[in-house]
This record gives C-alpha cells, structure tokens and sequence, in this order.
C-alpha cells in the first residue's frame, strides 16, 4: 500500500498542533534504518533526496494566530500554462479530481485550486495543481519556514485524472518539491515542470570498466510551462536522471513517482551491514576509525565519480561492505562498496595520509557470487585488497608455504599469488591466483 505524503502530514498535525513535516518526510519515512549519505541522496527518490532551491516568490504575512493574511507565489496565483490550459472540460475534471482528493485528506484548504500546467502527452493529458492552505503551520525543515499549500501532479486513467502523491508546499521555496513525473502504462513519458532555471536529463546509466558513473547529459527544452519528453520504460528502475544546472547531486529535480517504481511490491529494507578492522590499522585510524565521520568520503567528493548525479536508485541486495586498514607506507586505506538497484556492486578503495582527505585509488566490480567478490591492487606495491563474507583467508607467494590471513578482508603483500577462501558455511576451499 502506498503511504501518501499528506496522510503522513496529518497525523502530525493532530499531535503536534502547529507544526507539520517538511516537504521530503515522505522520503524519511520511507528511507527508515541507517542510510549513507549518498544512498540518502542518490538511492531514494524520493530517494536520494537533495534539495533543489526554487523561489517561491512574493511574500508571506501572517497574523499572530499563524492565520494567513496574504500569500503570493506563482505556483498559486500564475496564469495556468500548457497546451489545455484553455479545455475547460479538462480542467472541471482535474479541479473536481483535486477536490475528491482533498475531501479524503481532510486538509484544511481555502479558495479554488489552482492548475499550474495542463497538457497534452503521449500518455494522455496531465496536469500539476497547487491549492493555498487555510492556515500556516510551521514545518520542521527547512527552519521557521510556513505551510501555504499542498501541491501534486494529476495523471491520465482509464478512470479519468487522478491526483498523484501531494506534497507541500512553503514559503520558503520548493525545496525537495518533485517537479518531474513519469506517465504511462510503462512509464515511458517523462513531464518536467518548468519552475524558472535550467535543467539538464540524462535518458540512460552506464558503467566504466572500474565502476565509474557515465552518463550524458542535454538540456530540458521548456515550452509553455513543461518539457514533455519520451524516455526509455521505467516500470521497475529508473535511468533516467535529471538536474539543475550545473549538474549534481545537490541540484536533482525530482520525480514524484519515483519512490513507487523503485519500491512497489519490492522489500525496501537494508543490506546487510558488514565491517572489518585489518590488523594494524589501529597505528593510522586510533581505537575508532568509525567514528571518524568528519572525513567520511560519503559526505565529500572522493566517491562523486561513482555516484549517479541526478538519479534516483533502489538499494542492491549485496552486502554493503566496508574495511578499515593500513598500508605498509602508513596510509589510511579505506574500502567501501556501492550498488544501484540489481546492477552488479562497485567496491572503491580509498587511501589517506592522516588528517587529509581521502582519494579513491582503485576500484572495480564485486561479485558476491563468486568465493572472492573483492580483489582490488593497490598502487604503489601497497598490497591486493581482498574481501568475502565471513571466510577464512590465506595466501601464498609463488610455491610457498602457506599464511594465515584472517577472516572476510586482508590486505596481502603486494607479490601474492593465491588466496584460499575457506567458506564459513560448509568449509568449501577455493583457490584464487590474484597476481594479476
């Protein structure tokens, strides 16, 4: 069952009187459990929710009640734009679809909705609707902003239009507001509402050889209010990204059902967490590397050619794995992996001099099917990084003898040649020559 954000809203509002959720509490809801930042960002659509900054113009003044006086905002008070914006029929049915909407909701409404855009698809006629609320409560982010209304795109049925996820909106701009929807049995029409800045999209993701991100972006061609534009079908993943310029993470546009597709029908919850200390790091990271979180590369640019900018993803199943080492030179060596929706996992290493930021310095694919799903050479005769789950490890140089190499991750010297991988479940041996 889909959770809307507005029915979310209102059981806030009964237990918290004046303050309501902030525009993305959707996605926080849905997000739930321990996320990264990147995973918050670029995983969730909700997912991956970055803020994108839209004025909302005029102004707002209130009484000392919190009751509205005033309110001006174009997404409430513009000329409707769009190819229908003068079919009056269709316009009765998407206001007569807003106001069943609103009556199931029980949101405290005032004046007529008002169709931002209405137009004609591939799909079949859509629209996008704003309607003022009665009074301004405060919401809980961005801070001491106020509540002016709820806003939501309206999709073509068999049944006639249907309003889709409401969300609201503030007087301090449209932050984290979706500006985009995909329409269409297959999800195969893209609509990107035109808010005033230039957007760039993406219609596919790519892989490199190493697991970096390769994508092409072009700019959105706006006309009369939106960009209709045809993508390739999004019914269970998206491809498909879309940015304010310059393209990043922090300037997503996002994709009102992008949180459906991604998650409907599909378990939402975590991966498996799995971390592994290697012997020694503790002479580079301390007692706690984890708790070292203010260089945590997750929240910088070191992974950003591995992050999707402007997409929205599902999290893999495959483990998420990190390992905290050191390098025989007395760096900091940082490994973690990344996986978008079933696309095969990505593992990145990171090395770092103490107090200076980190710096991907390999990285390939992980294959969490295989005995060895982590084998990563690291520069400068540092060493072969290798990770598993659970097994316990050994190596050996050409015909030597064999050595003791822990359980789940161990970085080897640099002229290893086997590994054996002794599996935790059973005590099946493999052999797996990582010299080269």
């Amino acid at each position: 069952m889909t959770i809307e954000e507005t029915d979310v809203r209102g059981v806030l509002r009964r237990v918290t009187d004046d303050l309501v959720g902030p525009p993305t509490l959707l996605d926080d809801v849905r997000r739930g459990g321990r996320r990264r930042l990147l995973r918050r960002r670029a995983v969730l659509a909700a997912l991956c929710a970055a803020l994108v900054a839209v004025p909302v113009g005029g102004a707002l003044h209130l009484a000392d009640d919190g009751a509205a006086v005033e309110v001006a905002s174009p997404l409430l008070d513009g000329p409707t734009r769009g190819d229908l914006a003068g079919d009056e029929a269709y316009l009765r049915q998407v206001r007569e679809a807003w106001r069943h909407r609103a009556r199931q909701l029980g949101s405290g409404l005032r004046g007529d909705p008002h169709v931002v855009w209405a137009g004609d698809t591939p799909a079949g006629p859509a629209a996008y609707v704003a309607h003022r609320t009665e009074i301004n409560h405060v919401v809980s982010s961005p801070d001491g902003a106020r509540q002016i209304g709820l806003a939501a795109f309206v999709e073509p049925t068999a049944a006639g239009p249907r309003v889709m996820t409401t969300e609201t909106l503030v007087d301090s701009g449209t932050d984290g507001n979706s500006q985009a929807v995909l329409l269409g049995p297959r999800r195969d029409v893209l609509v990107v509402l035109d808010v005033g800045h230039p957007v760039e999209f993406s219609p596919t993701l790519r892989y490199a050889d190493d697991g970096r991100i390769e994508r092409t972006f072009q700019p959105v061609a706006f006309r009369d209010g939106a960009a209709v534009l045809p993508v390739p079908p999004q019914r269970d993943r998206l491809t498909v990204a879309l940015s304010r310029t310059p393209v990043s993470m922090a300037n997503i546009v996002h994709i009102t059902n992008a949180t459906e597709i991604l998650f409907d029908g599909k378990d939402s919850t975590s991966p498996r967490q799995l971390t592994y200390t290697l012997p020694g790091a503790d002479r580079v990271w301390g007692d706690a590397p984890a708790a070292q979180v203010g260089r945590n590369p997750f929240e910088t640019d070191a992974l950003a050619a591995y992050v999707d900018p402007g997409g929205a993803h599902g999290v893999g199943e495959s483990p998420s794995l990190t390992v905290y080492g050191a390098t025989p030179d007395g760096r900091q060596l940082l490994l973690q992996t990344l996986q978008y929706d079933d696309d095969p996992a990505r593992a990145i290493a990171l090395l770092a001099h103490a107090g200076a930021p980190f710096q991907p310095v390999v990285s390939g694919f992980a294959d969490w099917t295989t005995p060895l799903p982590v084998r990563l050479r690291l520069p400068d005769g540092q060493g072969v990084l290798v990770a598993t789950e659970g097994a316990a490890l050994s190596y050996r140089i050409g015909a030597g003898p064999w050595h003791d190499a822990g359980r789940g991750a161990a970085l080897l010297p640099a002229d290893a040649t086997e590994v054996r991988v002794t599996a935790a479940a059973g005590g099946t041996v493999t052999t797996v020559r990582v010299d080269s």
